[in-house]
């Protein structure tokens, strides 16, 4: 038998409307399922609220401690959507517009439609890689082990098999539910 090194991860699900119960998150278990057809384990999830010093703190404690992180909500075009800049700080990287990001955004809206609020989803840490967006047009994006995904369902689990050759994972795990 050889023992294949164990690939650990942590999901970080942001935003204040998961907390305060409005909003249901059933992102924790699509990530998951995923994660671990790939043979990852998820060792932690963590709910945190909107507030930078929070995410960038979360952020930088995680990506230490497992292989990938995946982050999901905040990455919108509405105020309270600050993950893409926080991620930014917790890896010192310039925060802004990103080239690719916004071309893609650009073909993906009618001529007029891609304002100032739809612009702001293709701001993103320097250098980041995109997550491509099959639903809705906004792409993620991820910064050495963190990436980082929407916080609709649907959408979030449109870009999971674009994710698929960026991610090394190790023997499926399996479970099984007896009743």
């Amino acid at each position: 038998m050889t023992n294949k090194k164990e690939i650990i991860s942590g999901i970080i699900i942001i935003g204040n409307e998961i907390l305060s119960g409005r909003t249901q998150d059933t992102n924790t278990s699509t990530i998951s399922k995923w994660l671990n057809s790939l043979g990852i384990k998820v060792q932690e999830v963590r709910a945190i609220p909107d507030v930078e010093k929070i995410i960038v703190d979360t952020v930088n404690e995680l990506r230490k401690k497992y292989n990938y992180i995946f982050t999901t909500g905040g990455i919108g075009p509405t105020h309270d959507d600050i993950t893409a800049s926080s991620i930014s700080k917790a890896f010192n990287l310039k925060y802004g517009p990103h080239e690719e990001a916004m071309s893609l955004l650009e073909k993906y809206y009618k001529p007029g439609e891609f304002n100032e609020g739809r612009q702001k989803m293709a701001w993103m840490p320097e250098n980041a890689k995109l997550i491509l967006n099959p639903t809705s047009g906004a792409p993620g994006f991820n910064v050495e082990n963190v990436f980082s995904l929407p916080g609709v369902p649907s959408i979030l689990k449109s870009m999971l098999g674009g994710l698929t050759n960026s991610i090394v994972g190790g023997e499926p795990i399996k479970s099984l539910t007896i009743s």
